[in-house]
């Protein structure tokens, strides 16, 4: 088994690295190509892989991206950041500029300047296109069975019967992987761009080094220990040198401002441990925390958070109104106590709470999200829907807003958006049979052409997922 687990690490490896492409290059895949390889690609990845769509993690997340991005030559398409909800250390992007870190690095980050190290380092092997151009000189395997390995390893990954079709489908392209590998050039090149984005944004590029000095750190906890971003960026100790070196060199200097948004960091930070980290951890690091004289409001809010998460909701209260006490207008901390009021079925207490938190800052999406959950337990769903709509209109939107939204449509006697909503969300959710079977019952009952024809596209993309998954 560890040996099946080593080929799998190995093969999964290669695919990650596989999926680094960038713009356009003297040499490499077209765009177009390189988009194919994305859409499949991000299916498989996402099928496999649990995305935290917190708005307010995910949001983050993305605005720390687009501040480097803001710096970079312009791109051929948009990029997306994801957070991978899985506790262990590591980073990629897939082709097309999507880039990915896992909830168990953000987790071991202490400020957005290790973030934004990270997120510079993926940014710079897609513009740089380190892979796309290897790809293109070996002539190796198509985009189809490119993607088609990544679907396999992936579900090796994933555990049971299924490892024996990653490693078939991974002996197709496995002899491969050396060619596509990142070498030490690779790494440094992209250190060395990503530290030039870095410093242009603002930032000081330190955060870059104490970061991979947390990686390195956590090899030595055992063999099993390894981070996964170890095997997929190699040349660790070359990097930390040549970045050593650079801050020794005074060429950061050049920065003009500091974006970083520290509070901004703390609260993403707590609410990542609070809700997507391991239970008992999260109530263990908070608890700590409190004991400490560094203790704040958003240690407080955290601290709220597991609690509820815990069911423990009377604490979770006082947790809240601890970090209100400090700031009394923060409306995430008052939609975080909106949050547990309605948890504890306190459905008045939530609506007031809620109407503070939007007071304050109309668009908060945990108190939108809240305020449609507890309309729909008092038997209003016109008010729900109103709630969950305005949801719709904004960058990130969870998947579970179509679900409640279905919800309401369908307490108001509106069939169509109901089962269209709810096909949404189990598409989301990679749940297809239940996507086709509320798209099909929505197909039956709309005359709307747009509506018949966004059905009728998913209905062919299910079809197609499905067909692959049986395949595999």
């Amino acid at each position: 088994m560890h040996a099946v687990k080593k080929i799998i690490a190995g093969l999964i490896a290669f695919v990650f690295l596989s999926g680094l492409l960038g713009p356009p290059a003297a040499t490499g895949i077209t765009i177009k190509e390189e988009e194919d390889l994305a859409r499949e690609f991000l299916r498989y990845v996402t099928l496999q892989l649990e995305i935290i769509d917190d708005p307010i993690i995910v949001e983050y997340v993305n605005s720390v991206g687009k501040k480097i991005l803001a710096k970079v030559p312009p791109q051929p398409f948009p990029y997306h950041f994801y957070v991978v909800k899985q506790d262990v250390y590591n980073a990629f992007a897939t082709p097309a500029g999507h880039v990915f870190i896992y909830s168990g690095l953000l987790a071991a980050m202490d400020n957005e300047d290790e973030l934004a190290g990270i997120l510079a380092h993926e940014i710079s092997h897609v513009t740089c296109r380190h892979i796309s151009q290897k790809i293109e000189r070996s002539k190796m395997i198509s985009i189809a069975t490119l993607a088609g390995v990544a679907a396999g390893i992936l579900l090796g990954a994933a555990g049971g019967g299924q490892a024996a079709g990653a490693l078939t489908m991974g002996s197709m392209a496995a002899g491969q992987s050396a060619s596509l590998a990142f070498s030490r050039e690779n790494e440094i090149q992209a250190d060395q761009v990503g530290m030039v984005y870095l410093t242009e944004a603002g930032y000081t590029g330190e955060g870059l080094l104490s970061v991979l000095n947390k990686i390195r750190a956590k090899q030595w906890y055992g063999s099993e220990q390894v981070p996964t971003y170890l095997m997929t960026h190699p040349a660790l100790e070359d990097r930390l040198a040549y970045i050593d070196t650079y801050l020794a060199s005074g060429k950061n200097e050049l920065q003009t401002s500091r974006p970083v948004n520290t509070n901004a960091f703390q609260l993403v930070h707590a609410r990542l441990i609070a809700l997507y980290s391991d239970e008992k951890v999260a109530l263990s690091t908070f608890e700590t925390a409190l004991r400490s004289e560094t203790a704040d409001a958003i240690t407080y809010y955290g601290y709220g958070l597991a609690l509820a998460r815990a069911g423990k909701n009377e604490q979770a209260v006082t947790a809240l109104k601890k970090a209100l006490e400090t700031e009394a207008f923060n409306p995430i901390f008052l939609a975080g106590l909106g949050r547990v009021y309605f948890l504890d079925r306190r459905y008045q207490e939530a609506l007031t709470t809620i109407a503070s938190a939007l007071s304050l800052d109309p668009q908060e999406p945990e108190a939108l999200f809240f305020l449609g959950r507890t309309r729909l337990e008092l038997d209003q769903p016109e008010e729900a829907q109103a709630a969950f709509e305005r949801l719709l209109n904004q960058e990130i939107v969870a998947k579970q807003v179509y679900y409640f939204l279905g919800k309401a449509y369908g307490q108001e006697g509106k069939l169509v958006e109901a089962y269209l909503n709810l096909g949404r969300y189990y598409y989301l959710k990679h749940d297809y049979t239940n996507a086709r079977i509320h798209f099909k019952q929505a197909l039956e009952k709309t005359q709307d052409p747009d509506q018949r024809r966004e059905i009728e596209g998913r209905l062919k993309e299910i079809e197609k997922i499905l067909k692959a998954l049986k395949e595999s």
